[in-house]
């Protein structure tokens, strides 16, 4: 039985010139792609692009590779790289969670939502999707997904503190988009919500509604959330509304127990009038709490999560909360990649927050 061929890998998609390229490389064979990188101290992916010009690498690097290349009698095999860039239909969808920072569960509602967003927006291009979990000490292993042609292209779920090792990826050309914060200083191309829009318009409707002692609930490790909370601190000082320590608490997302907070918040006589959570999940981990010290959701306390999953309109009682536009951010992002697979620079891109009104914050729709 024939064996089938296969298309050839990016290091592969490239040939020296005939009887020419031999140099530190041994006799008989061929400089390949990957020679090139390890000589210059750079990714495959890398010298890919910078052969062929693409403005995601440094003009400087474009040289010092296109020199290396000239000096090895290097030249891309146009054809056989064009057929794998043909070939190349997945792009990988990364998790990323901080190891030194409790997870957000894979299973988060949020992400789920997102992910479902992301393969339907690809399914209508024609490509399929890889989905993968990094945590930050693997991910200087992210750029080998690229590199050995499993994907295209990479889109991120996420920064948590990983900030600084997204953008050196991105100093390096790595073709990826990510959904997040566009914090200072981000080299990356990001897509977002208004988080810091989002958490005043939060707190400013709980202090309509006739709070005046506000929690906030979020981790400020987080780029996020840490955006949301200053929003929260913007409508607390225009309102004149006290901001105290024993009310700003640090959790992740997914948040599975609140009860150990409620509890603090009561043996200190201090219960909130209204919290704002800076996820849906955290809101409805809210809501038990309360429950389990007598408490009801919004005659007590006023409650505000963010997101708008699927639960939060069937939850009892249904979330007030900010909606993050999923429906808008997952084509944004394959968009994004493809800008950037095709060599068009994108800046950040950033969704308005949106203040949907339910039971849970007291108001009368």
């Amino acid at each position: 039985m024939s064996k089938r061929s296969r298309s050839p890998s990016p290091a592969e998609a490239a040939e020296p010139q005939s009887g020419l390229g031999q140099r530190g490389t041994g006799m008989g064979k061929r400089i390949q792609m990957s020679d090139i990188a390890r000589m210059a101290g750079v990714s495959t992916a890398t010298v890919s692009r910078a052969l062929a010009g693409s403005p995601l690498i440094q003009q400087e690097t474009r040289e010092r590779i296109a020199d290396l290349a000239r000096s090895l009698n290097y030249r891309v095999n146009a054809s056989a790289a064009s057929l794998r860039r043909k070939d190349i239909s997945t792009v990988g969808v990364v998790m990323l969670y901080s190891q030194d920072r409790p997870l957000q569960a894979a299973a988060d509602p949020f992400m789920m939502t997102m992910v479902a967003y992301l393969a339907d927006a690809l399914a209508a291009r024609g490509q399929d999707m890889l989905l993968a979990r990094y945590g930050q000490e693997r991910l200087d292993q992210l750029p080998d997904l690229v590199d050995t042609g499993r994907v295209a292209g990479l889109i991120v779920m996420g920064q948590w503190s990983c900030h600084e090792q997204l953008n050196a990826m991105a100093r390096r050309g790595l073709p990826m988009a990510v959904w997040g914060a566009a914090v200072p200083g981000t080299l990356y191309p990001v897509v977002g919500s208004d988080n810091e829009q989002g958490g005043y318009l939060a707190t400013r409707h709980l202090i309509e509604q006739g709070c005046r002692h506000i929690a906030f609930l979020g981790d400020l490790e987080h780029p996020e959330a840490a955006l949301r909370h200053h929003g929260y601190l913007r409508a607390m000082r225009e309102a004149g509304c006290e901001v105290r320590d024993l009310w700003q608490r640090p959790i992740v997302f997914s948040a599975p127990d609140l009860q150990s907070i409620v509890t603090e918040w009561a043996a200190a006589g201090a219960m909130p009038d209204g919290v704002f959570a800076t996820s849906d999940l955290a809101a409805m981990g809210v809501v038990r709490a309360l429950a389990a010290h007598g408490l009801n959701v919004p005659s007590d306390v006023k409650l505000v999560g963010f997101d708008d999953i699927l639960l939060a309109e069937h939850f009892h009682p249904a979330l007030t909360t900010v909606r993050q536009s999923m429906d808008i951010a997952g084509p944004a992002l394959v968009q994004m990649l493809a800008d950037q697979l095709q060599g068009i620079a994108r800046g950040p891109l950033t969704l308005p927050a949106e203040l949907i009104i339910r039971e849970s914050s007291g108001a009368h729709r």
